[in-house]
């Protein structure tokens, strides 16, 4: 992907993050957490252009939870209220048990896509996600198993390593789609020139999304847009709509960004576009 797949216009995913699970309705109240506020919300965002979902579960109490029994509670409702969108279910976690990074894979019919962090990453001050390669093989061997795409999250440079370590550990149905994460803490630097780097360390062929932290979610959606890429937007990576103003919605959220595709010229997928684009 690159500056010519912009000029050539091909059609751009719009990924909404919906819920994430860290900070919940205490941060902002138009945080989706109930499986009906999920699945509204994303009827909600399809509507406004967005073509994926990414999904988290969280508990009656708003905590994160991984089990499969929630996923499928969310899943039902985003099918009742939504029309086509593609769902992909989160694997990520922080101290959670192996195998409960499993059972977001597990729903029936299974999510066409989940979330495969592809290494450790430092979380506040006490707490690490360690996504050894291990996890990683295992996680990656279910998706196959159970006909899931695997989005591969990439937080910093090192991580860039771990995909290409996993290509030559396991067979990827192509194309390799890959996140590009940028903000604080572990995740890259949110500088131009190191989503340029990133772009250019990718496997030979492989799609990237572009995700940005808080207040770098729209400029880096931008530069994503330029240089071909991929979008993803929503309440888990950013609950600001300007500074000091939180966003109503994961959908204006959405809005936004599908305005600036359009101005770019960009033409916005479709979920039957987006699966075409993916291999799904």
């Amino acid at each position: 992907m690159s500056y010519g797949d912009f000029l050539r216009g091909e059609p751009a995913i719009v990924t909404a993050a919906l819920t994430g699970g860290v900070h919940g309705k205490e941060t902002t109240p138009n945080l989706p957490e109930t499986p009906e506020e999920i699945g509204k919300a994303a009827a909600a965002v399809e509507a406004a252009g967005a073509s994926v979902v990414h999904v988290h579960a969280r508990r009656p109490n708003g905590e994160r939870t991984f089990e499969t029994e929630r996923f499928q509670e969310i899943d039902d409702a985003i099918r009742r209220y939504a029309d086509d969108v593609i769902i992909q279910h989160s694997t990520g976690g922080t101290g959670a048990p192996d195998a409960d990074r499993h059972r977001p894979l597990r729903t029936d019919p299974p999510p066409e896509m989940a979330s495969l962090d592809m290494g450790p990453l430092n979380r506040y001050d006490h707490l690490t996600s360690e996504n050894t390669r291990g996890l990683v093989d295992s996680l990656h061997e279910e998706m196959v198993d159970r006909g899931i795409k695997p989005e591969l999250e990439v937080f910093n440079d090192g991580h860039l390593n771990e995909v290409h370590g996993l290509l030559e550990r396991r067979d990827l149905a192509d194309p390799v789609y890959a996140t590009l994460i940028f903000g604080p803490g572990t995740l890259a630097r949110p500088r131009p020139r190191n989503f340029l780097n990133a772009i250019d360390n990718l496997p030979e062929g492989a799609l990237f999304n572009t995700l940005g932290f808080g207040q770098n979610q729209l400029p880096f959606a931008t530069m994503g847009l330029l240089f071909g890429g991929h979008v993803r937007v929503g309440l888990e990576d950013n609950v600001y709509y300007r500074r000091g103003e939180l966003a109503e919605s994961n959908a204006q959220l959405v809005e936004r960004v599908v305005r600036v595709a359009e101005e770019l010229g960009r033409p916005v997928a479709t979920p039957d576009q987006a699966r075409e684009i993916l291999g799904l």
